[in-house]
């Protein structure tokens, strides 16, 4: 070996040392870049509102991933300096290993990851065999599977969950409709507000006489139908209705539900859903890690939340036309937990007041929840009821 070689091959790992110190220092300063791009105002238009997790908290995630952005970065930036090089401890020679080729090492690496994403995959289709929000089939009140709609509550069924502290009784008659006690069944043949949604209209965590349904129906003196399911999106309320309507004889008022926290259902193809031109899809069918990810991270594109908007729009103003198709009263009603914020506030005014919808807000106290959960109390529930049966009252 001449001197020249050794030279040559002594220059090599110098270079790659002032590759990877500029990549981790370009990377650093992307990171920091990122994290001060990423004010609250781009967070708000790009993570919806979700229902479960409180504004402050979502709010304090955001700015806790700012945090470590900028803590990376800065880190990175650091290790990236000329004068933090490694150097070898004296009088400890260092251990000599036989030297691996780039490619073999490369082919370590690629099958590590391989194997643990196929391993990680296998677990996760294990313990997650459903979408978010949707109500495992096995789990109290139950809800089977359904070809169409995804999933419904089992009819003639009933149970009593301990929800709050207290035991809560929900009955279901055969058509699947929540009912006051076990036997009692909505008749079609007399005057009936219909109710649809998700379980806030459901009344999850409610008694009958506390839910929205029961007591505007008895503030009118009219028969209810409470059609509403856990876990549904705006487009499978929509359907349920569309099903179920032409049933009754003299439906009075359809009454459905908006909220800017579960807008983020309308857009998951996890479930069945509306696709462009109001076309009835399947659920997709995709790999647990990808849903994972999206969990974690609900990061939506400016082109998902226009088609989204659209598409819930489009259900909306179809639960409308159906409603008036039948000489029912539409009503939309969208509880309003706190002060709305920009989003919310954007949301609405796209979706209901840009397209012309009738729809009726109610503001709630936001410590109108069940304890330990979000979902509305008796306190809020009857605040809505009241607002409903108040717009109704000329009907």
């Amino acid at each position: 070996m001449t001197l020249g070689d050794r030279d040559v091959r002594a220059e090599i790992p110098a270079r790659r040392r002032v590759v990877l110190k500029t990549f981790f220092g370009l990377m650093g300063v992307a990171s920091i870049g990122l994290a001060i791009a990423a004010d609250q105002r781009w967070w708000d238009h790009h993570f919806l509102p979700i229902f479960y997790i409180p504004r402050s908290l979502y709010t304090l995630g955001e700015f806790c991933v700012r945090g470590v952005l900028a803590v990376l970065g800065a880190a990175l930036v650091l290790a990236a300096r000329p004068w933090l090089r490694p150097r070898p401890r004296p009088g400890r020679p260092a251990a000599r290993e036989p030297p691996l080729t780039s490619a073999t090492a490369t082919a370590r690496v690629l099958l590590a990851i391989l194997l643990a994403l196929g391993s990680s995959e296998l677990i996760l289709r294990g313990a997650f065999r459903y979408g978010v929000d949707q109500p495992r089939p096995e789990a109290e009140p139950l809800c089977p599977l359904d070809q169409r709609l995804g999933w419904i509550f089992a009819p003639t069924h009933s149970v009593q969950i301990r929800v709050d502290g207290r035991d809560v009784e929900y009955a279901f008659d055969a058509t699947g409709y929540r009912v006051r006690r076990p036997g009692e069944h909505v008749d079609p043949e007399l005057p009936t507000i219909l109710f649809t949604g998700e379980s806030i209209m459901a009344g999850y965590g409610l008694s009958w006489d506390e839910s929205v349904p029961a007591i505007v129906g008895g503030l009118l003196g009219v028969q209810s139908a409470n059609l509403a399911v856990f876990g549904y999106s705006s487009g499978q309320a929509y359907l349920r209705i569309a099903e179920e309507l032409p049933h009754f004889r003299k439906p009075v008022a359809v009454v459905s539900l908006f909220a800017s926290s579960l807008f983020d259902r309308n857009l998951r193809d996890d479930r069945p859903h509306f696709g462009p031109g109001m076309i009835w899809l399947p659920a997709a069918h995709r790999w647990r890690l990808a849903a994972l990810v999206k969990l974690v991270w609900p990061y939506r594109s400016d082109a998902s939340i226009e088609r989204g908007i659209a598409i819930t729009a489009a259900v909306l103003r179809a639960n409308v036309d159906l409603a008036r198709a039948r000489g029912a009263e539409p009503l939309i009603v969208v509880p309003q937990v706190g002060a709305e914020s920009a989003v919310e506030e954007m949301l609405r005014r796209r979706i209901l007041d840009e397209t012309g919808l009738p729809y009726l807000q109610v503001k709630l106290d936001p410590s109108w929840h069940l304890l330990g959960d979000l979902h509305p109390d008796s306190r809020a529930a009857r605040a809505i009821a009241v607002a409903v049966a108040g717009r109704l009252q000329g009907r």
